[in-house]
């Protein structure tokens, strides 16, 4: 069975960022290195997402919820998304994983609201997991 995919608002996703059943995956290619980040989001390149997915169950363990973005979630973000759910969907166990999103307007929107970024460059991202409030 195909999982529906939805989208999120950078504003419901502020507010629901600090549940401990929440990955962000951020989809973006090199720009990710310059452009900055989501603190705490995982980084899973779109150039080598399906190769990748395995590694993506194993470091989302524990997490129902995975909100997928890129630069502005209109491409490499929204197909990743799909080509995960089609992943899970043909998966013999359960990974756990209850709803995948979409972040509208990706890390651009994101920034461009005001949001928090981080500009670390560990792997993974060892950002600041408390963002405060809007």
């Amino acid at each position: 069975m195909s999982r529906s995919i939805s989208y999120i608002t950078s504003s419901q996703l502020l507010s629901l960022k600090r549940r401990p059943n929440i990955a962000i995956v951020d989809v973006r290619d090199d720009e990710r290195s310059y452009d900055g980040h989501i603190a705490g989001s995982l980084h899973f390149a779109s150039d080598t997402f399906l190769d990748k997915i395995p590694s993506l169950i194993d470091a989302a363990k524990g997490k129902d919820t995975l909100v997928f973005h890129c630069a502005l979630s209109q491409v490499r973000g929204p197909r990743c998304a799909r080509r995960f759910a089609d992943y899970l969907a043909e998966m013999k166990e359960d990974a756990g994983i209850k709803n995948i999103m979409i972040l509208e307007r990706g890390y651009n929107g994101w920034e461009a609201s005001g949001r928090p970024v981080c500009r670390c460059t560990e792997i993974p991202c060892k950002g600041d997991s408390k963002v405060p409030s809007v």
